[in-house]
This record gives structure tokens, sequence and C-alpha cells, in this order.
């Protein structure tokens, strides 16, 4: 449909919304905000589309979760920067509040860019959302995966403050080495192991075993 005017892309797409198992969005890039939205994601969020176009980048505050942002941010910015030719797709879950509901549900959204200008400069992307359903074991993973993402940005500038002995020494321990094994394996005095073992405790804020396994298999020691 190379060369067809927005609005005609459009009511392309309003022809067949009601046959698919999904919800379209119209995406203004750069300026952000919503061009154009399903009747069924308008219902489901419990705006009109005039509300949803006036909000403009309030849009992805009020509806998103933020926590999600980062993972797919990055990937829509990459996306706009390929040639037309190129066609590319990126997809990612999200968390979406809908109406009359305190809690987040996750939906599986696919994004491309769906206007060029006359110059192949991109100004509207689309994007269609599936909701998965809550009992799916997919959505209790990705609630964990969430809270590991969540931990490992909270404490990322933590772990980039531990020397590397301490990475080892944190291991270690999260694999249950006693300071007598640690010392006998990194040829250090058992002195040493107890004060570098110290010393991670108080940097992590570790109170337990559990405080130290959890920080290591979050950033991957074990």
């Amino acid at each position: 449909m190379s060369g067809v005017p927005l609005a005609e892309k459009i009511k392309a797409l309003q022809a067949i919304e009601d046959e698919l198992p999904a919800v379209l969005i119209i995406h203004r890039f750069p300026e952000g905000g919503v061009e154009y939205m399903s009747p069924r994601g308008c219902k489901e969020l419990g705006y009109t589309l005039e509300e949803i176009q006036e909000m403009g980048q309030e849009y992805y505050n009020r509806c998103f979760n933020p926590q999600d942002v980062e993972d797919y941010v990055p990937k829509i910015m990459a996306l706009v920067q390929t040639s037309p030719e190129e066609d590319s797709i990126v997809s990612f879950f999200q968390q979406v509040r809908l109406a009359g509901n305190d809690e987040w549900e996750w939906h599986l959204s696919t994004t491309r860019v769906f206007f060029r200008d006359e110059t192949g400069t991109p100004t509207h992307l689309i994007t269609c959302a599936i909701p998965i359903d809550p009992l799916h074991h997919v959505t209790s993973k990705l609630k964990r995966l969430l809270k590991e993402n969540l931990f490992l940005r909270q404490h990322q500038h933590i772990f980039a403050e531990l020397t590397k002995r301490e990475k080892e020494i944190l291991r270690l321990t999260a694999l249950g080495y006693s300071a007598g094994e640690m010392a006998k394996k990194l040829h250090i005095s058992e002195k040493t192991a107890v004060t570098h073992r110290r010393n991670v405790k108080s940097k992590i804020n570790a109170e337990s075993l559990y405080d130290l396994t959890k920080f290591a298999q979050a950033f991957d020691l074990i």
C-alpha cells in the first residue's frame, strides 16, 4: 500500500478490525500519542478515542506499567531506524491497566512502522496487542521475570561497586563454601576470606545466606 494516504490506510484497517483477535493502535512518531485505536481497545481501557487522542504522551504513563519501558522502547527506537525495504517488526510483553482493574494485565504486542512521509521518515507506528490469559503458565513466568528485572535495575549500582575478588567471594558463599574452603580455593588466608565475606554482606545489605544467594543468582554468578 505504498503511497496510500494515512487516512485511507486507517480506513482499510477499520474494515477488518472486528475480525482480528487483537487491539490495533496507531501511534504518532516521534511526538508520541495515539492517532487511532480500535473500538475494542478503547472499551477495554475505559476511554473514548477522543479522550485517548487528547492524552498525548500521558496515554503511555496512564495505561502502561513504566517498569516495562526499558525493555521495549530501545527495540522500537531501533525499529524506526530501519529502511523501508526491511519491513521489520518488534515483539514484546507489556502490562496494561484496563478499566475498573487496579491490577496490570499482560499483553503480547507487536509493532512495526505503519506510515512514512515522502522522504521515507516514519511518522506513525502500528501495534497489535493481544491479551494473555491470566491462568496461562506464561503469565506467572512473566511476573517472575519482571521482579528479577526490577531487582537488577535497583541493585546494578551496588553490583558494579563490588571488586572482582568480592564477586568471587559472593559466588562461593552462595554455593555453600565455608571461609576455610574459600581461602584454600582462592589461595588467601581464612581471615582475609572472612573479611571479604563481611564486606560483601555489608555492601549488598544481606542479612542471610538467602539474601546472598538471591543477589548472586540475579547477576548470574551461580
